[in-house]
């Protein structure tokens, strides 16, 4: 359904943290946000939009599996290069799901098997959680991040709320606890379709420095270049105030995963912003390197007094 690439990263002397690695560069980054709903997984409270959904369960039950030794604030990438592809140093994801409905929560239940052929019940925490499954709709107006739950038998189970019809990819990132991938960031993919009215494509909006989402303002500054490093930093107010209530969200102030436009190539990064408690802001510091040039779909989620905001952002790189 979609040919890409996946971006590959791993921060130097880090070798369990997701990153996105960067350096300077001139070229000048546009963003465009949007709001974006979370579901009713999440707890405290959610926002809401069509298409925009974020909700979370639990991680299932795991035979064995290990903390990442997370560092607070120092984000970590998913590794793996090549397209977006099913299977992955000899890990495949598989489901018989490959048709879901439209219009109301549904399951979407998959294994991941290791290189003997088994499901694999082993996976080390990776953000609090030990599987991390995405649905984003081709055009990029559809998002959810989900964590699912596994069955003793290595079944997931992930609950996708209300997918508008049309060409979807769901993603499975996580990290084996044992094995020849033991502690090696992979994310597998697969294309499903919702059935029903699909609305065509819609066009990706345009550029622009900041947006309005839930009441509070998100600027971001920066300049990134296709393969080069470069920080970026994230701003949030409300009321023309700074915001300094963020309160830690997966183990970070805040979760950020970008997709590339018409590839679905795909990133993940974390603020490198250390983590003292319910009072994170205004500022989040961020590094990326994103892999090709083009348009990027950034979701941002962040949590204020109990509720999940997400924050859909346009990204170009040159």
């Amino acid at each position: 359904m979609f040919t890409s690439s996946f971006a590959s990263f791993r921060r130097s002397g880090l070798p369990r943290r997701r990153t996105l690695a960067v350096a300077a560069t001139a070229t000048a980054l546009a963003l465009t946000l949007a709001a974006c709903g979370s579901s009713g997984g999440s707890s405290g409270g959610t926002s809401s939009m069509p298409g925009m959904e974020h909700g979370h369960g639990s991680a299932g039950p795991s035979s064995s599996g290990t903390p990442m030794g997370d560092m607070p604030g120092t984000g970590r990438m998913a590794s793996g290069a090549g397209a977006p592809s099913d299977t992955r140093d000899g890990y495949r994801l598989v489901s018989a799901d490959r048709r879901l409905p439209s219009g109301r929560r549904t399951a979407y239940r998959f294994t991941v098997t290791g290189p003997d052929g088994r499901p694999v019940t082993g996976f080390a925490l990776d953000q609090t959680r030990r599987m991390h499954f995405y649905a984003v709709r081709s055009d990029l107006t559809g998002f959810q991040h989900l964590h699912p739950v596994m069955a003793a038998d290595g079944t997931w189970t992930a609950e996708p709320a209300s997918l508008a019809p049309g060409s979807w990819r769901v993603f499975a990132s996580f990290v084996p606890a044992s094995g020849a991938g033991k502690g090696k960031d992979l994310v597998l993919s697969r294309g499903v379709f919702v059935s029903g009215d699909d609305r065509g494509t819609a066009p990706l909006p345009a550029p622009a420095a900041s947006v309005r989402v839930d009441g509070y303002d998100v600027r971001v500054r920066g300049a990134l270049k296709a393969g080069t490093a470069s920080p970026l930093t994230v701003s949030v107010s409300e009321g023309g105030q700074p915001v300094r209530d963020l309160q830690p969200y997966l183990g970070t102030y805040a979760h950020l995963t970008a997709f590339h436009k018409g590839d679905l190539a795909f990133a993940h990064l974390h603020p490198l912003t250390e983590v003292t408690g319910d009072h994170g802001g205004p500022d989040l510091s961020f590094h990326a390197e994103l892999p090709t040039s083009g348009d990027w779909r950034l979701f941002l989620q962040f949590r204020t007094a109990g509720r999940l905001h997400t924050a859909a952002v346009t990204l170009r790189v040159g």
